[in-house]
């Protein structure tokens, strides 16, 4: 079998490296939420010869489009051809980041019961496995027909994954497609499997109901786990990691975080035993940056000139209020409040934080495509200068992750 895209072969490669060899590694997966983070990645994979995954969600990439715009067969098809534009036939993984029910916000915004969100996650998983994607994260943590507060029963749970995990296989059998890899778990509080008791207990009766139903061969190769980090937090548990990895490399499996962005302190996940990480918004904010220095940089050419001004900022600004993703993200005392009552600081950061929403608003793609038209009077490629503002961000994760030239690493391992 070729196992070059081959993800649980990747993670037994981890393992056995980390135990026999002392080398330590750790796999990046980016989530593509726009058209220049997946191309900045690719190049970073090209430039540094290292595999990247990439997780991506069912708001940004689904049967509908997604707020990419992308299917999955048409985010796959874009993949391949920026590995083309970059000379890169090495191993890119698309995967599914949290594919459950009613984690995509339209099953909520439209209150589908579970029947509904089931199906609905159903025909997506089977949309991913025709596109070719490698990983599937499957989180069934949710259910949005509890009262508030409420966590999933362990039981269903498990019964939910494997329903969802046997659906994939269904599907893969009958198209005859090769083997892919599985993640599970959550490292939401919401899935109730943060107590680390009631994870083991998770981990022991998933294996329990894989078995009893044939499917123990896609057991995961994949743990997510929290290990400290969140949506507010950026330190990393190391006392965690080292928990989770002796508890699932036996298993056959290692731990993937997610919340990664802004981690203090990257280069301890490899020295855990970290098999994956999650890294998304903070790729948003280095395409937002880079957008924020060209329209400085256009401002400074219009006062010398006769172009007009293209004001992107405003435009993005003015799509996310238009959205309303911004509220999403308020806190107790903002509730309630305009955006514009808001303190300039935090406008900001909602404007930089919702951008992934509305790359794809047409005004905002006009505003830009114009903002680019300007700037190549006086630079070639504006465009490439926001990619490369992107790669700079992601080759941080791949020098602390010890992912450059990893390549020859783990094809030299047997």
């Amino acid at each position: 079998m070729d196992e070059s895209n081959n993800l649980n072969a990747y993670i037994t490669k981890i393992i056995r490296l980390r135990e026999s060899f002392q080398e330590q590694v750790t796999l990046l997966a980016i989530c593509p939420n726009s058209v220049a983070v997946l191309e900045a990645a690719i190049k970073a994979a090209a430039l540094n010869q290292a595999p990247m995954l990439f997780a991506a969600t069912l708001n940004q990439v689904d049967c509908d489009g997604g707020y990419t715009g992308w299917t999955p067969a048409q985010f796959v098809a874009q993949m391949k051809s920026y590995a083309a534009q970059y000379h890169w036939d090495g191993p890119l993984f698309p995967c599914l980041d949290h594919g459950g029910p009613w984690l995509k916000d339209r099953h909520t915004l439209d209150r589908l019961n579970l029947e509904e969100t089931m199906q609905k996650v159903k025909d997506s998983l089977e949309a991913c496995v025709q596109a070719g994607y490698r990983l599937l994260h499957i989180d069934p943590t949710l259910d949005r027909s509890l009262p508030r507060g409420q966590t999933v029963a362990l039981e269903v749970v498990v019964e939910r994954t494997v329903e969802l995990i046997a659906h994939a296989e269904k599907i893969r059998q009958e198209l005859k497609m090769p083997p892919i890899a599985y993640e599970v778990g959550t490292e939401e509080v919401h899935g109730g499997l943060v107590d680390y008791a009631r994870f083991e207990l998770f981990l022991a009766k998933l294996r329990q109901n894989l078995e009893e139903t044939n499917l123990l061969y896609a057991w995961p190769c994949f743990i997510v786990a929290q290990v400290g980090t969140d949506l507010h937090t950026t330190y990393f548990d190391t006392a965690a990691a080292r928990r989770l990895y002796a508890s699932l490399s036996p298993l056959g499996s290692l731990a993937k975080g997610h919340y990664t962005d802004w981690v203090e302190n990257p280069a301890e996940y490899p020295q855990t035993g970290m098999g994956g990480a999650n890294v998304g918004p903070e790729f948003t904010a280095a395409e937002y940056a880079a957008l924020g220095d060209l329209e400085a940089m256009e401002t400074a050419l219009c006062r010398r000139s006769e172009l007009e001004p293209t004001r992107f900022v405003q435009t993005l600004e003015q799509a996310v209020i238009d959205s309303g993703r911004w509220k999403k993200w308020l806190q107790p005392d903002e509730q309630g409040k305009d955006f514009q009552d808001l303190a300039l600081e935090r406008r900001a950061w909602l404007t930089q934080t919702g951008a992934r929403y509305i790359w794809t608003n047409p005004a905002v793609q006009e505003a830009r495509q114009q903002l680019y038209a300007n700037l190549k009077m006086v630079m070639p490629d504006p465009h490439g200068y926001v990619v490369n503002h992107i790669v700079a961000s992601i080759d941080r994760y791949i020098n602390a992750f010890n992912l450059f030239a990893s390549i020859n690493l783990f094809k030299n391992i047997e």
